[in-house]
C-alpha cells in the first residue's frame, strides 16, 4: 500500500471521528440547553419542599386556621436564593357566620412582621350572597397597603346556575361598595372555565393549577397563580399553599389598597 493511500485511509477515519464527536458535541449542547430552560421555568428547593416556578419574583402564600400557629418572626425572615414570603392571604371568614378561629392572630402578625397581607372569604353557594359579603365586612378592616379583598369560589354544590351565579355576584358587589375596590376572585382552572366564565371577567382573577411548570393554562388574564399545595415555611408546622403574582414589584404596589 502506497504512503499517499494510507493517509487517505488516516484521514478519513480522522474525520469520521471529528464527525462523531461533533454530533455528540451537538447532542450534549442540546441536552444542556434543555436542562436550562427547564430550570428557569422551575427549580426544586428542598427548603421549601416543593418546586418553585422562577420566572416569577414575588412569592406568597395562602393561610387559614389548618397551619395552626404561625411564628410570623420565622416566615418572614426565611429566604433561599433571593425567594421570600413577600406576601400572604388569610382565610377570615366563611358561609354566613363562621370566621376562621386564627384569622384575628395571622391578620395582626402578618402585618407586625412586614409581610404583605390579604384577606378572603369561602363563599357557600347556598347562603346568600350580601350575608356572606356582610360577614367578611364585619370582620376585616382593611387598611392602607393590604390587598385587595377575596371571594373563594370553588364549589356551586350543584345549585341551579344562574342562581348560583347571582349570589357570587351579590356578594362580590356588596364587598366592592363597601371597600371601595373591587375584590379578587379565587378559583381554579376547571371550576372558573366551567361555572364562573365569562360573566366574571372583569374581576381579577387567583387562579389555582398544580399540574402546570410555567404557568395556569387557562385563557383569561390573571394576577395570583397558586401553583402548590405542599410547601413547608420556617415558623409554619403543617402543609401550605404557594403563590406567585405575574408582576413586578411596581405593578404590586399599584394593587394594594391606597
Amino acid at each position: 500500500m502506497s504512503i499517499s493511500v494510507y493517509l487517505k485511509k488516516i484521514i478519513k477515519r480522522l474525520l469520521l471521528i471529528l464527525i462523531v464527536f461533533a454530533i455528540i458535541f451537538f447532542l450534549i449542547n442540546i441536552y444542556i440547553q434543555y436542562r436550562l430552560e427547564n430550570k428557569s421555568e422551575q427549580t426544586y428547593y428542598k427548603e421549601f419542599g416543593i418546586a418553585i416556578p422562577t420566572k416569577y419574583k414575588i412569592h406568597g402564600i395562602d393561610v387559614s386556621k389548618y397551619q395552626s400557629y404561625i411564628y410570623w418572626k420565622s416566615v418572614k425572615n426565611m429566604e433561599i436564593d433571593s425567594i421570600k414570603i413577600e406576601f400572604a392571604l388569610i382565610k377570615a371568614t366563611e358561609g354566613v357566620n363562621d370566621i376562621d378561629k386564627m384569622f384575628q392572630r395571622n391578620w395582626a402578625s402578618s402585618k407586625l412582621n412586614k409581610i404583605t397581607r390579604g384577606a378572603y372569604h369561602f363563599f357557600i353557594a347556598t347562603k346568600d350572597g350580601k350575608i356572606q359579603a356582610k360577614n367578611f365586612i364585619s370582620n376585616v378592616k382593611l387598611e392602607t397597603g393590604d390587598l385587595p379583598p377575596v371571594v373563594d369560589i370553588e364549589n356551586d354544590f350543584k345549585i341551579d346556575k344562574k342562581i348560583f351565579k347571582q349570589r357570587v355576584l351579590n356578594c362580590l358587589n356588596e364587598i366592592e361598595n363597601h371597600y371601595k375596590v373591587k375584590p379578587i376572585i379565587y378559583s381554579n382552572v376547571d371550576f372558573y372555565n366551567n361555572y364562573l366564565g365569562k360573566d366574571f371577567d372583569k374581576y381579577q382573577l387567583w387562579v389555582a393549577h398544580f399540574t402546570e411548570d410555567k404557568k395556569p393554562d387557562i385563557s383569561r388574564d390573571w394576577i395570583f397563580w397558586q401553583h402548590s399545595e405542599k410547601g413547608n415555611v420556617n415558623g409554619i408546622t403543617e402543609k401550605l399553599d404557594f403563590n406567585v403574582f405575574i408582576g413586578d414589584s411596581i405593578q404590586f404596589l399599584n394593587l394594594l389598597i391606597k
